[in-house]
């Protein structure tokens, strides 16, 4: 009788937990699982918004490897992605070591530093845009101080990449946040054993900090692998309306693989088309991962009490 009365309890119990996550797998499936299921349906169709959808099989995959502006802004992409993620570990990591220094007012620079994180794309996007004007801009006008003619940044093909990711370095703080939490994670008997072995700082940081850091180095470099393939507001605000009829600035030098897409499905209407470089792009996002996945277990130390079987043990 206790064993049958205690099952109604575990089934009203999972009935109330059903009902309380329900709001959160409702909006899964509607926002989330609906439109991955379509775009893949869409992506084998040609669809144009105005007229109904034709089946055309793998025509728009087919297209897509002809089509010069998709290579284009792969690589744009992944020429953005091959410094933009570095330097934005490096400049990251620095950062982390500074605010992990115990002075007055720490809590201050850490929040001050990390509010870009959460300022909105499109209001920094204007910010920098006015920043890197040629003719009225900050940067120029602070480059002619010092007797420095500053190129045309958003108008030169041969800068604009790199005013992309200069622009990148602006949200660093996000990633230092991250990194100052691995930092704290470190066992501060590590640090003191080292400094009675007579052990110098750049000692310190090379046997200590930095392979203890490798889990948030591993995760940190994930997240920035996903996140290039994702750049879309800043390039669409800087140079989304002028250049090129494609929008991606001059010789389409600025044509990030997000930008081609959105200009695909909104401009001329091709969802069809768009879907297919969707599922593109995230298959190579997902294979770059991967890489990266399987390649912690040559530079990725855990430590010995928290090992899991991946990666190695500091």
């Amino acid at each position: 009788m206790a064993k049958s009365i205690m099952s109604k309890a575990e089934r009203r119990e999972e009935r109330l937990g059903f009902l309380f996550i329900s709001p959160w797998l409702i909006g899964l499936v509607i926002f989330a699982v609906f439109p991955i299921a379509a775009s893949l349906i869409i992506s084998f169709m040609k669809w144009d918004i105005y007229q109904s959808p034709s089946w055309v099989g793998l025509d728009n995959f087919k297209h897509l490897f002809h089509d010069k502006l998709f290579y284009k802004s792969l690589r744009v992409t992944l020429v953005y992605s091959a410094f933009a993620i570095p330097l934005g570990l490096i400049f990251g990591l620095a950062l982390s070591l500074m605010l992990n220094l115990n002075i007055r007012g720490i809590n201050t620079y850490r929040t001050l530093f990390y509010l870009p994180s959460v300022i909105s794309g499109v209001a920094i996007a204007m910010v920098w845009k006015w920043i890197f004007n040629s003719d009225y801009g900050l940067l120029n006008y602070l480059l002619s101080l010092i007797g420095i003619h500053g190129p045309k940044w958003l108008e030169d093909p041969n800068w604009i990449l790199t005013t992309y990711i200069i622009m990148s370095l602006w949200s660093i703080g996000g990633s230092a946040i991250i990194f100052l939490g691995g930092l704290q994670n470190i066992p501060g008997h590590l640090y003191e054993a080292a400094k009675i072995d007579g052990a110098r700082l750049l000692q310190r940081f090379s046997r200590i900090t930095l392979p203890l850091l490798t889990p948030t180095l591993f995760f940190q470099l994930l997240m920035g692998i996903i996140g290039s393939f994702q750049v879309f507001t800043s390039a669409f605000i800087m140079n989304g309306r002028g250049g090129s009829s494609s929008g991606g600035g001059p010789n389409n030098e600025g044509l990030f693989y997000m930008l081609y897409l959105y200009q695909k499905a909104f401009k001329t209407f091709d969802m069809g088309y768009a879907s297919a470089m969707a599922w593109v792009g995230g298959i190579i996002s997902f294979i770059l991962a991967i890489v990266v996945y399987k390649s912690q277990g040559k530079w990725v130390f855990y430590d010995a009490e928290d090992n899991n079987g991946k990666g190695k043990t500091a």
